[in-house]
């Protein structure tokens, strides 16, 4: 016997929401859906009127979902926002090209200005040249580390208020989870943040408009609404630490549903115990970005590349950072040391 949807109760469900448990119909889904993330951007006033946003866009489901929900929100509630796309091209051969497409055609579906930036535009290296130097081991940690700050580069150019990206509930929970494993105080505290304010010169404040929308729904949404995104996951991630607690997420969520929220919301309670030294935040002595040493780490992760000693920027090389900025070349002990890091 068909289901009815236990909203209206005048149509037939299509799904059961993963985290409500509710039999629901398409268009009721869809409401709900969008209600929840207009609900969090109200609650946590993540934007103001007249700013200038742009929405990070890779062409997978989470920034398309993003860059669809946040223009029908603006018309429906009229936000006041001047909506952008702004991308950021690794250089990864047969993944991002492909991907890029997509988001081309998001731009012209959704009429959305479109700007891209990339790697080797800004630092002089694709991503396919920085694996064939380090390899599948380590190697999202460059691109997550450039990939951030490109992100703020193109978002300078186009002199926009905010940027919002399509982290959603896995993300984060699978990064309090990482940080716990890492045991890492400083970005545990941080992780759960639904927006970060501007923290210096070189950084534009962050938000998560998708924070407490599950993977599932995002799916969901973007097959019952016909999106047009890219689904293949990215070429150098297999060995990637996320996946490890994406995957002890995975199990949790299939014993207990509000897992995932439950992670979420451990990690916005956390308190730290008084007299714990955090991390200062400053500025990188050679671009200006943020960071809590004298050196960022992408810059400590570029110089390691040109001088062909990638493993510089892996593990803790502080004392360092004082040869690089003075352009000193590094003993052969040094080196020598270097090369032994496992990779």
């Amino acid at each position: 016997m068909p289901v009815q949807c236990s909203q209206c109760s005048q149509r037939r469900a299509v799904l059961k929401r993963p985290k409500t448990g509710h039999s629901l119909c398409k268009d009721c889904f869809f409401r709900a859906f969008e209600e929840e993330i207009h609900q969090t951007i109200v609650s946590a006033s993540l934007f103001n009127r007249g700013e200038t946003v742009a929405i990070g866009a890779s062409g997978g489901k989470d920034s398309t979902v993003l860059a669809h929900v946040m223009k029908v929100l603006n018309e429906r509630y009229d936000y006041g926002l001047n909506l952008l796309l702004l991308s950021v091209d690794e250089g990864i051969t047969g993944y991002r090209d492909d991907s890029l497409e997509t988001v081309k055609r998001n731009q012209l579906q959704y009429d959305l200005p479109l700007k891209i930036v990339s790697y080797e535009e800004l630092y002089g290296w694709t991503m396919d040249a920085i694996v064939k130097q380090v390899g599948l081991k380590n190697n999202c940690t460059f691109c997550g580390v450039f990939r951030r700050q490109a992100l703020d580069r193109g978002a300078m150019m186009l002199k926009v208020d905010k940027i919002c990206t399509g982290h959603n509930a896995d993300d984060v929970a699978e990064t309090v989870l990482m940080n716990v494993l890492r045991g890492d105080i400083a970005r545990l505290r941080r992780c759960t943040a639904i927006s970060t304010a501007s923290e210096g010169e070189g950084a534009i404040p962050r938000c998560k408009p998708l924070k407490y929308a599950y993977e599932k729904e995002i799916v969901l949404y973007a097959y019952f609404k016909k999106l047009d995104y890219f689904s293949t996951e990215c070429i150098y991630s297999p060995n990637a630490y996320r996946g490890h607690a994406r995957a002890f997420l995975k199990d949790l969520e299939s014993i207990r549903p509000s897992s995932i929220i439950d992670v979420i919301h451990s990690g916005e309670t956390l308190s730290i115990k008084e007299g714990v030294k955090m991390p200062v935040q400053g500025t990188c002595s050679r671009c200006g970005y943020i960071s809590s040493q004298a050196l960022c780490k992408s810059c400590v992760l570029l110089e390691g590349l040109n001088r062909g000693l990638p493993k510089l920027g892996i593990g803790k090389h502080h004392r360092l950072h004082g040869k690089i900025l003075a352009q000193e070349p590094l003993t052969e002990q040094e080196q020598r040391k270097l090369k032994a890091v496992d990779f």
